[in-house]
């Protein structure tokens, strides 16, 4: 029932039913990505510059920063064809892709952050406080 309702009522966990409703009717699924999300493009030309709409539905929690780059070109038009069709070469030196992972368990928490271990390291001698003369 809850998963009923969170589909009916949230747009931020996924589609809702009338995104799904409305995405079965009019696009095409053009390819999936490693994180789940799915792609799609429009069956008409919709836009107002005569190209078909490109969309993303997202895997989960909508989060911009999961779609990688490939997929993101193939959005913004700067690519013709869908990765899942031609996809791009990768450099020996380029790294997989990750989402942004701020506000998660998996952030970043460099030395010194208050969100690190949560312990101070100790004092190396190297510093004195201040005194006002």
């Amino acid at each position: 029932m809850h998963d009923v309702l969170s589909k009916i009522f949230t747009w931020w966990n996924g589609a809702t039913i009338g995104t799904l409703f409305t995405v079965g009717k009019r696009g095409s699924l053009i390819g999936t990505d490693e994180f789940g999300n799915r792609y799609y493009q429009s069956r008409d030309n919709v836009s107002y510059d005569g190209r078909k709409r490109r969309w993303v539905i997202y895997d989960g929690y909508a989060e911009a920063t999961k779609v990688p780059p490939e997929w993101q070109g193939w959005l913004r038009y700067t690519y013709d064809e869908a990765p899942s069709e031609k996809p791009l070469h990768r450099q020996s030196w380029e790294k997989d892709h990750l989402p942004n992972m701020t506000g998660t368990p998996y952030a970043r928490r460099p030395q010194g952050s208050l969100m690190a271990t949560g312990q101070r390291p100790a004092a190396t001698g190297d510093y004195q406080a201040w005194t006002p003369e």
